[in-house]
């Protein structure tokens, strides 16, 4: 009856693995995700943009001065000048060195991460295992009882493969929000040249801290989860292979869902918590 519970076996190997991938991701800095062949190109890009970005910049800085300074006269007063120095000067300062700012903000967060990990302990996720009362239980199965026993367990295991790709998609696409970020910053970056849309370029900052905190917030809801993983379920010896499978199952497939959900939703969590 081997053959029966690799169905699920093999189900949460998947998952285990990919929550191991997940816990290195965390760990990896946009630069260095996949050999650093996309921040190449992102670097082009923002290269690109960059001089589209400083034209937006001064075309910002006169809209803003001219709402703000209502004649010549109010220009030249001395004050009034080196505010509106200053404020060219910072914006074109975001603008040229947004990129390095932006890295700066990801390594401050990633520290953030880093410090979660270091306090609780944690080297690596807890895998999941089955427990062997189980495994013996399915053992002993007859030819009549395997039938229901195996159904269980294929569709747990379709599940719980289901949910591991859905759960590595989601971490890779916060990846993809960071590069998408990082290539576009010179544009919402140069609005802070003027008062009346600066806004828009605290905004993108604002956002972007929200994507890199993502990350804590996934590492949380791993650790949460693995200490889930690491005890072990109550399951009564008396019962049969197939009540006690379904117990099983369904407990782990709920945690599943919760970590899935909370790592999905970590976008929206790190919203509420900064206020954005």
């Amino acid at each position: 009856m081997a053959g029966i519970i690799d169905n699920l076996v093999n189900a949460i190997n998947t998952w285990n693995e990919k929550l191991a991938e997940i816990w290195l991701l965390l760990t990896q800095s946009p630069q260095a995700f996949k050999g650093g062949h996309i921040w190449n190109t992102i670097v082009t890009i923002h290269g690109a943009l960059l001089a589209i970005g400083l034209a937006l910049l001064v075309l910002f800085f006169v809209i803003g001065m001219v709402k703000t300074c209502t004649n010549l006269t109010e220009i030249k007063r001395p004050e009034q000048a080196l505010r509106l120095f200053l404020r060219f000067a910072i914006a074109r300062g975001l603008v040229v060195y947004g990129m390095e700012f932006m890295c700066k903000i990801f390594e401050i967060v990633q520290g953030i991460t880093s410090k979660i990990m270091t306090a609780v302990g944690v080297g690596e996720v807890t895998s999941t295992t089955i427990p062997q009362t189980i495994i013996e239980a399915v053992d002993d199965c007859g030819f009549l009882e395997s039938i229901p026993v195996w159904a269980v367990t294929l569709l747990g295991g379709i599940f719980i493969t289901i949910l591991s790709f859905v759960l590595i998609l989601t971490v890779y696409g916060r990846f993809f929000k960071l590069y998408m970020y990082t290539a576009i910053s010179p544009i919402p970056l140069s609005a802070s040249a003027s008062e009346s849309t600066q806004s828009v370029a605290v905004t993108f900052l604002k956002s972007y801290m929200g994507v890199c905190m993502e990350g804590a917030i996934i590492v949380l809801a791993c650790i949460i989860f693995s200490k889930f993983a690491g005890s072990q379920p109550s399951i009564d010896a008396e019962a049969s292979a197939i009540s006690m499978l379904w117990t099983y199952i369904g407990e782990l497939i709920f945690n599943m869902l919760v970590l899935v959900g909370t790592v999905k939703m970590s976008d929206r969590v790190v919203k509420d918590m900064m206020g954005l």
